[in-house]
């Protein structure tokens, strides 16, 4: 019996959330080992399926960066990084796409139709969901000075169609996005997830935006989680090397989304089964969310 009102009080615990954010709109960022692993991707399937049953529009943005390493290195063809991102020439944008698009978001489509969902799977071409200009990325010159790098056929995402998008929700369907947007001359770009969840999150003025990654969230110097963080929290912990490397895109994308008019964003664990519904429907969450 004590098992039996325990589940209760999850569900009471979950109650206030759920009338306060059915009919908003979460986008959610899906990538790292919860697209690996097949316990976790039906976790995954299960909280996506969850959210849209109980009236939370569900927008899925996915990365792919091992699958596009394993076919780069199957072709031989070599990667190059700078400043963490992928250097993409004409042949490495056509892989990019094909993995991007012909694989991996066809099986995240897949497995949540599986499990019961309607997903529907698009890339930036799509409608012209994502219209995208070359990025010129911002390095240091060996003189000292600054200079912009042109790494090729990588994108930033200028205008976000979410007439697309709105009309897949009003079906009752499940976006599922592939981050390859399309230039002004219908040329591929190759964006970074984070990136575009960050864009179209800002772009359907969002309730959440949601980050899954293999970290259990944003930690302070001593290495402790922090289950909280403003914006101006976020700065200072940059300043003190709490927060480097792949952590430090990841809450510029959420502080960007935030400025531009969503409500919150979660950086959380995907390693856990059922992270997103733990870090929405409880009162402590698992992860570390970041407000303006």
């Amino acid at each position: 019996m004590e098992d039996l009102i325990g589940k209760a009080n999850t569900l009471m615990e979950a109650l206030p959330y759920i009338r306060r954010f059915s009919g908003k709109t979460f986008v959610i960022k899906y990538g790292g080992h919860a697209m690996a692993d097949e316990r976790l991707k039906a976790s995954f399937a299960l909280d996506v399926i969850m959210l849209k049953s109980l009236g939370i529009n569900a927008v899925i943005v996915h990365g792919g960066g091992p699958q596009i390493n394993q076919t780069l290195k199957r072709y031989g063809i070599e990667s190059e990084f700078v400043r963490g991102m992928r250097v993409t020439d004409a042949e490495t944008m056509s892989v990019v796409e094909m993995v991007l698009v012909g694989q991996v978001n066809k099986e995240v489509v897949g497995y949540l139709n599986h499990h019961g969902g309607r997903a529907v799977g698009l890339s930036g071409k799509d409608g012209t969901l994502l219209l995208s200009k070359k990025l010129l990325l911002e390095a240091k010159a060996e003189d000292g000075s600054r200079e912009l790098v042109d790494i090729g056929y990588v994108g930033d995402v200028v205008k976000v169609n979410t007439d697309l998008i709105r009309t897949l929700e009003s079906g009752k369907y499940l976006p599922v996005i592939a981050p390859v947007g399309v230039g002004p001359e219908g040329e591929s770009y190759n964006i970074n997830a984070d990136l575009v969840a960050g864009r179209v999150a800002a772009a359907l003025n969002a309730e959440k935006l949601i980050l899954l990654t293999d970290i259990e969230g944003v930690k302070d110097k001593n290495g402790t989680l922090l289950g909280s963080i403003a914006v101006a929290d976020m700065h200072r912990l940059i300043e003190e090397e709490a927060i480097t490397g792949g952590m430090i895109p990841k809450v510029v994308c959420c502080a960007d989304a935030l400025n531009e008019g969503v409500k919150k964003a979660h950086i959380i664990d995907g390693r856990v089964e059922h992270a997103v519904l733990l870090e929405i429907f409880t009162d402590g969450g698992i992860g570390t969310e970041i407000v303006k």
